[in-house]
């Protein structure tokens, strides 16, 4: 019996000794495992739209709509800007929204002190950011709208609140003044677009030459009449492309697009299927 006995206790001493083998193996089998990190789904880059002078989200409407039909997105959300500059979102989108797309109004939209627009422009921005949380962006102008991104950037643009900017679209932009206000639209540019003549703004905006951030793609879209104006009928060409000077030595790249005939003319840039095209192109390769 006692023999037995022994016996029992050596088979089960050895069944312990390779049991607590067999989970220290496992255990550092386990270690050496790498932990597979979830990371955040990829909620693509939101493009938001601004309007010129006098104008509202109407004017953004046909550039959205033909971004939907080449679908590009499903969501856009609607933020309107009251004159105090409160923002206040219209809708919502799913949080999981592929290239989301907001369209700004200003209600205070006759308000030429670009720092009141960047004011606003931010206060959108960050209403949407307070919900969705974006990491990247694009923004579109047109316009006054120019200007609201412009001055945004100037006033806002180092602060980490603001998504990482990837792309940035110009529309019929009026760096260097208006024709009926400005006798430096009709300067001449050097091969670097800098103009001989500068307004007050343009020289405000000399600061961007330091302030703009690095590796953004750049579209600058001017329309031409074709009638020897060499403008929209607002704008002159000149004054369109002096934002070469300002922002294509910090750019990724940077495109220049004239749109000629009567669908060049100033307001009808955003109500034309040949800016449709090009921006969607630009923006997300459709």
């Amino acid at each position: 019996m006692k023999n037995i006995l022994k016996i029992l206790a050596c088979i089960f001493a050895c069944f312990t000794l390779t049991a607590c083998a067999a989970v220290k193996k496992a255990s550092k089998n386990k270690a050496n495992v790498p932990v597979q990190t979830i990371k955040q789904a990829d909620k693509g880059t939101v493009t938001f739209f601004f309007h010129g002078w006098g104008s509202s989200i109407n004017a953004e409407k046909q550039m959205v709509n033909a971004a939907k039909k080449a679908s590009v997105t499903k969501d856009v959300l609607t933020v309107i800007v009251d004159k105090n500059g409160v923002a206040h979102i219209q809708n919502a989108i799913s949080k999981q929204a592929k290239n989301p797309i907001v369209k700004v109004g200003y209600l205070d939209n006759e308000n030429t002190d670009y720092h009141t627009d960047a004011k606003y422009a931010y206060a959108a921005i960050m209403a949407v950011q307070k919900q969705y949380h974006y990491k990247k962006m694009n923004l579109v102008g047109h316009s006054m709208g120019n200007m609201s991104i412009m001055y945004l950037l100037m006033d806002y643009g180092k602060r980490k609140s603001l998504p990482k900017l990837e792309k940035q679209v110009d529309i019929a932009g009026h760096f260097n003044g208006i024709i009926a206000y400005d006798k430096t639209s009709y300067t001449t540019l050097d091969h670097d677009g800098k103009p001989k003549q500068m307004n007050d703004i343009y020289k405000e905006l000399l600061k961007m030459k330091s302030l703009y951030p690095k590796g953004v793609s750049i579209l600058n879209i001017y329309g031409n009449l074709n009638d020897g104006s060499n403008s929209d009928g607002i704008v002159s060409n000149v004054s369109s492309r002096s934002l070469k000077y300002l922002l294509a030595p910090h750019a990724n790249s940077y495109t220049e697009k004239e749109i000629l005939g009567k669908m060049g003319q100033h307001s009808k840039l955003h109500e034309n299927e040949q800016v449709d095209q090009v921006l969607i192109k630009f923006l997300w390769n459709r």
